[in-house]
């Protein structure tokens, strides 16, 4: 059977208290009414073990009273005061011992729920770094909050860069510097322009968005409630390339290789 400490603790230490009191009064040097002494102990031990101990703490505290202010007095037995102070202290510590014990409680079910809303992000991220869509969930200042292995690997972007939470204007100037994009270079500023705006007006119209390895996009922006973006960045080359001219097949088929050449050696640098 497991001991547990914590649970005898705030009764033992209560007990303790009243006892040296106690004995210090009668033997040794009078001692004052140790009631907030003993409101003291029965918070700690609440906050410690729960109402029950704290309950526990409290009627030991008043019993403890009992005994101190015994024959205290010229007369023997007690006085109305003695009564009076009784009672204070076993309404002030049963009180303190329910509050404590149920903000404990309220604590404790907020850690709890804190917990399982942790596990439950990390089950989530877990499970979107295992689909072929790209995902990047942006916060009202529209950093990147998370970055899902897709997009990682689409935008040649390390573990590094995206762990850093950049910014999504970072993010579309880095696949400018990678030359990510199928766009001559004096089309990408305008491009750029257009994506920033559309993500920050949260316009959710779905575009495609041609990789210089030959891969097509499907990128949407949806907005959240709390201000912030979810984009999405969903692979549909089977459904577009077929349109492209059969004849420039073998100049794709360079390009995509070059580019792919071109994407490792950037990951390597970046580690």
């Amino acid at each position: 059977m497991r001991f547990d400490w914590r649970a005898i603790s705030g009764p033992a230490l209560t007990a303790i208290t009243a006892l040296a009191a106690f004995l210090i009064d009668r033997l040794l040097v009078p001692v004052p009414n140790p009631a907030p002494l003993f409101v003291c102990i029965v918070a700690l031990a609440s906050s410690i073990s729960g109402i029950r101990s704290g309950l526990i703490s409290a009627a030991i505290a008043v019993t403890g009273s009992a005994l101190f202010f015994l024959d205290h007095r010229a007369l023997p037995g007690y006085d109305a005061a003695d009564v009076a102070r009784m009672l204070m202290l076993a309404a002030t510590a049963a009180g303190t011992a329910l509050i404590t014990g149920m903000l404990r409680q309220k604590w404790i079910d907020a850690f709890a729920a804190d917990q399982q809303h942790h596990a439950t992000s990390a089950r989530l991220a877990a499970a979107l770094d295992q689909v072929d869509i790209g995902i990047v969930l942006l916060d009202a200042d529209t950093r990147a909050e998370f970055i899902n292995r897709a997009f990682r690997e689409y935008f040649a972007l390390s573990d590094a860069q995206a762990d850093s939470k950049p910014p999504f204007v970072a993010l579309m100037y880095h696949g400018r510097d990678t030359g990510a994009y199928e766009l001559p270079e004096d089309e990408l500023s305008a491009f750029i322009a257009e994506r920033i705006a559309m993500m920050r007006s949260g316009d959710s119209t779905p575009i495609n968005l041609n990789l210089a390895d030959g891969q097509v996009l499907r990128f949407s922006c949806t907005a959240l409630p709390d201000g912030g973006r979810m984009l999405s960045y969903t692979p549909v080359t089977d459904l577009v390339r077929h349109t492209d001219d059969p004849a420039k097949a073998d100049e794709y088929r360079a390009q995509r290789a070059g580019h792919q050449r071109h994407r490792a050696r950037l990951l390597r640098a970046a580690e």
